[in-house]
């Protein structure tokens, strides 16, 4: 009896379908559902006082705090200037634009302890600007500032590329129409381009505040790891995982976790109410 090639063909098709599906849906669970469920049962392994007493600790929640302030300051300075910097790269052609384009990818490319060891290299106390800055009355390494920076390098990236496209596809006749209706470039900004862009503004800084409340390795270099003062959460983490308290470092990682995961929600519905629009 002969198959039928139709058939036949449906079903490897349909086979070859749930396969992959059900690959992407294991990779999915081992690598991300897994890991961050193991986190949060661990946390609450023995009970909810014990855990509320790891995330009361003062060292632990100023650690918590200063992470969320100085992570806030570097999102507000990577709108501002990723904004300005998107809008160089889309709007203007000039040499070098495309050496600048790519430049833009290197913190993805570099490991996170070369930049921490680059800001430490060029603001550190040994060096010309770093120097300079301590004649003149101001601490960067070991201090706050360094931290800040640390933040803006590593998640630089995000909202640049957020808005890139968005510039990119933008339809220009409204923007017409408000120059030859009389409108300044600042009002046609305003008034025309910004509402436009704000979607890829708010998904961008939201990615780099996410991502800034997890850095390690840049940070540990440049920060002092003074409790209240420079230590940062993923530090402070770190510091209790080597003194074998993984429940508090537990606990701590599951606010970091949360506050990241509702922010990837916000995320997606902003997304979400963009395209409608």
């Amino acid at each position: 009896m002969e198959e039928d090639p139709v058939q036949t063909s449906w079903l490897r098709h349909k086979g070859w379908t749930y396969g992959f599906r059900t690959t992407v849906l294991l990779y999915f669970v081992v690598l991300i559902v897994l890991p961050i469920t193991g986190v949060y049962v661990y946390a609450f392994s023995e009970g909810w006082t014990p855990f509320w007493e790891s995330i009361s600790d003062p060292i632990a929640w100023k650690a918590v705090l200063l992470t969320l302030k100085l992570a806030l300051i570097a999102t507000v300075i990577n709108v501002l200037i990723g904004t300005m910097i998107a809008w160089v790269l889309v709007r203007y052609r000039f040499v070098g634009r495309t050496i600048l384009n790519s430049l833009v990818d290197l913190p993805f490319a570099l490991p996170t302890a070369v930049g921490g060891l680059m800001i430490l290299l060029l603001l550190g106390p040994n060096s010309w600007i770093g120097g300079l800055a301590e004649r003149l009355g101001f601490d960067i390494v070991f201090h706050q500032p360094a931290i800040v920076i640390a933040m803006v390098f590593v998640t630089f990236p995000f909202v640049i590329r957020a808005i890139q496209p968005l510039l990119e596809e933008m339809d220009g006749s409204a923007e017409e129409a408000s120059y030859t209706l009389g409108a300044s470039r600042s009002t046609t900004f305003f008034k025309v381009i910004l509402p436009q862009i704000t979607p890829g503004i708010a998904g961008g800084a939201m990615l780099a505040f996410s991502r800034a409340l997890a850095e390690f390795g840049a940070v540990v270099l440049v920060a002092g790891n003074i409790p209240a003062k420079t230590l940062t959460a993923s530090v402070f983490i770190y510091g209790e995982v080597e003194s074998d308290n993984n429940l508090g470092a537990a606990a701590v990682s599951v606010l970091l976790l949360t506050l990241s995961l509702l922010i990837l929600w916000i995320i997606n519905r902003v997304q979400r109410r963009g395209r409608r629009e």
